[in-house]
């Protein structure tokens, strides 16, 4: 499964729309509107690269209000349980 995260940049008029819009398209899981270097950012889950490149330069670009995007595609998911998984190095029997 390939993740990536889209950042879109869009028309303020659009906003409120685009994001139920990307919510309803084929492909993107969650869609959060954001403060900061982008106004929303849809994540894209799917199971071939070829899938990622439709999804966002036809389904996701495609749509009316989109000003730019920027995928970040992810490499390794992190959960907390994993994170605290990594940093528990328990104790031995004995030592104290």
């Amino acid at each position: 499964m390939i993740h990536a995260f889209v950042l879109i940049d869009a028309t303020p008029a659009r906003l409120a729309d685009l994001a139920v819009e990307l919510a309803e398209t084929d492909g993107v899981s969650e869609v959060y509107s954001v403060a900061g270097k982008a106004d929303i950012v849809a994540v894209v889950r799917v199971r071939h690269h070829e899938d990622l490149a439709d999804v966002v330069t036809r389904r996701i670009a495609g749509l009316d209000g989109i000003v730019s995007t920027s995928t970040l595609i992810a490499f390794q998911a992190y959960r907390k349980s994993d994170l605290d998984a990594v940093w528990d190095v328990g104790t031995a029997e004995g030592t104290g």
